[in-house]
């Protein structure tokens, strides 16, 4: 038997978990030095004290939780029908998540005890950062040592077809609803999570797998548009430029209509369903303009058509298939 372990973040299941999954965030090195290891323990506690009262009020305008882990639960079942419909009857999918339930290491230790000895992690971050694939990845093959586990993993996927062709289809649905007479007064937007530009100084690919993804997708759609960033915080250099900086420039410009694609996140979560949707976009309106927001891919058929692609290259590369 294979397992597949789609691997994220995570997200709280409630309001009461906001403050213990900031802290789990705020613990991981490969994401934030927070000084000498020793300290850090410390310091998250204290930053997630310090924040959770204002995460908290925004996960209860999208429901009191994250539906990251249900959306990925639901990926989950759809690539192991996928699979298991082109004859991998003895295929398990599973989410596997890195800073909440469930845990990727809980569910490997599930997946071992009930038989599997090959496990795939394939990462639901289709631009390679340590910060996000890097991490998930170092707790992915930690788990499988230690429990004996025969592994691979996928790290990323910024221009596979399946992929592009799900974005490019959203693309062109939500701009149909947008009317592209004055085409001076429209502007499409890619609105990646940021990430501190020392990491990209030091060689972290992300950046440049972003722009192969539009690159792909502006090939395809015909259609160009302007990368910014969102989600920075702390005091260091960002990327630039943040996004909602860019709206801003854009609505005194003159942009009426701006088409907005969340173009490094796969699921909803907090920051399409708040941040763009309502942040972002009562910021647009209350300046007199409109945004629309391209929805996240989730379990699109072609989404799920890559992920299932990916992992059977995978395991013929591993001859997990003979």
């Amino acid at each position: 038997m294979i397992g597949v372990v789609l691997l994220n973040m995570g997200g709280p299941d409630s309001l009461d978990s906001v403050r213990p999954f900031l802290q789990n965030l705020f613990l991981d090195r490969e994401i934030i030095q927070l000084g000498p290891k020793f300290v850090q323990p410390l310091i998250a506690r204290l930053i997630a004290w310090r924040r959770a009262p204002k995460s908290a009020r925004a996960y209860a305008k999208i429901g009191g939780k994250s539906p990251l882990t249900e959306i990925t639960n639901s990926q989950a079942k759809a690539l192991e029908s996928s699979l298991r419909s082109s004859g991998l009857k003895d295929i398990v999918c599973r989410a596997g998540m890195r800073y909440w339930n469930p845990r990727t290491p809980e569910v490997l230790e599930d997946l071992a005890e009930n038989g599997i000895s090959r496990v795939i992690g394939l990462t639901l971050y289709p631009h390679y950062s340590r910060a996000t694939t890097g991490s998930s990845v170092h707790d992915f093959l930690k788990s499988c040592n230690s429990l004996g586990l025969e592994s691979a993993v996928i790290k990323a996927y910024p221009d596979h077809p399946d992929y592009i062709k799900a974005l490019s289809e959203l693309v062109l649905q939500k701009l149909s609803e947008i009317d592209e007479k004055d085409r001076d007064a429209f502007e499409m937007v890619y609105s990646a999570h940021s990430l501190p530009k020392k990491m990209i100084d030091e060689g972290d690919p992300y950046l440049d797998h972003l722009k192969m993804t539009i690159s792909a997708l502006e090939e395809k759609t015909g259609i160009e548009g302007k990368l910014c960033f969102q989600s920075r915080s702390g005091p260091v250099e960002w990327l630039k430029p943040a996004t909602d900086e860019l709206l801003k420039e854009l609505v005194s410009k003159g942009k009426r209509d701006i088409l907005v694609l969340p173009i490094s996140f796969v699921s909803d979560h907090i920051e399409t369903l708040y941040e763009i949707d309502m942040l972002y976009g009562d910021m647009v309106r209350a300046a007199g303009s409109r945004l629309f927001r391209v929805p996240a891919l989730n379990c699109h058929p072609d989404f799920i058509d890559c992920l299932k692609k990916l992992t059977l290259n995978k395991m013929e590369e591993k001859g997990w298939l003979r």
